[in-house]
This record gives C-alpha cells, sequence and structure tokens, in this order.
C-alpha cells in the first residue's frame, strides 16, 4: 500500500463517528486537521496517543487544528473509549476499512516474529485546502502533541 506524501491531495473521506455522526474531509475546509491513524481503542499505545492529544487539545485548537481520529473499531467501542477518557474529539469507525487504506495506513506488521496486517499507526497533518502538510509514520504515542509541532516547525 502506498502512503501519501506531503503536499499532494487528501482523500476525500465520509465515516461516521462515535454518535453515528457522518464526518467527511470537506466539513473541515477552512481549517487544519490533525488525521491520526490507530489501531484500536483501549490498548495501552492508543489511550496514550488519544489521552496526549486530550490533553492539549486546547493548545491545538488555539492554533487552529481540527482533530479527528480514525480506526476498525465500531460506534460503540469508540463511544466507550471517548467517554471513558473524556476524549474532546471525534473518533470514525471505520470497520470496513475504507479510509484506512485511501490513506495508506493499513500495511504488514510484525510482533513475536510474525507478520500480519494491520492498522499502521499514522498521523496525516492536512492543510485548510485539504493537502497533506506532514506525514508522521513514526509515531510518539506518549508525547505525539509535541512530535506533530516539532514536525511542523511550530513550538
Amino acid at each position: 500500500m502506498t502512503q501519501l506524501k506531503e503536499g499532494s491531495k487528501a482523500p476525500v473521506f465520509k465515516g461516521k463517528d462515535q454518535d453515528g455522526k457522518w464526518i467527511s474531509l470537506e466539513d473541515f475546509i477552512g481549517k487544519k486537521v490533525i488525521l491520526y491513524f490507530y489501531p484500536k481503542d483501549n490498548t495501552p499505545g492508543c489511550t496514550a496517543e488519544a489521552c496526549n492529544l486530550r490533553d492539549n487539545y486546547d493548545g491545538l485548537l488555539s492554533r487552529g487544528f481540527a482533530i479527528v481520529g480514525v480506526s476498525p473499531d465500531d460506534e460503540k467501542s469508540h463511544l466507550r473509549f471517548k467517554k471513558k477518557y473524556h476524549l474532546p474529539f471525534s473518533l470514525i469507525a471505520d470497520p470496513e476499512k475504507h479510509i484506512i487504506k485511501a490513506y495508506g495506513a493499513w500495511g504488514e506488521k510484525s510482533m513475536y516474529g510474525k507478520k500480519y496486517e494491520g492498522v499502521l499507526r499514522t498521523t496525516y497533518v492536512i492543510d485548510e485546502e485539504g493537502k497533506v502538510l506532514k506525514v508522521i509514520s513514526k509515531v510518539d504515542a506518549k508525547d505525539h502533541t509535541v512530535q506533530i509541532l516539532n514536525e511542523l516547525g511550530i513550538n
């Protein structure tokens, strides 16, 4: 699966969030979007990443960013995850992996020497016009906000 490159047009997506509300890339025209893909709700790395973005949400918002998470989990799982950790942003359910694959966030992984297909933890920063500003494929889940800002040259 080919990953998107910086400067390319971000694939248009449409998916349901934890409340069953449709969300699309077009909803964010005029805003910068942190679109992050993660493997599974309530796992240690995914929880650390979501909570880091939550803890820095106001600062990111004040810099003009919206945040959206995407995983293959269903809406009910996302709702529980969002409530449990008080996440202030939407989580899109993508059980068919249409959005995940469109963004190249699906591929071969390895654990304990076994290879398998899964979600590649990846973050895309998309500009106000729908172009990919930054691709972060080696995500620091515990300090993701600082990583994003550093990658963008914002401190």
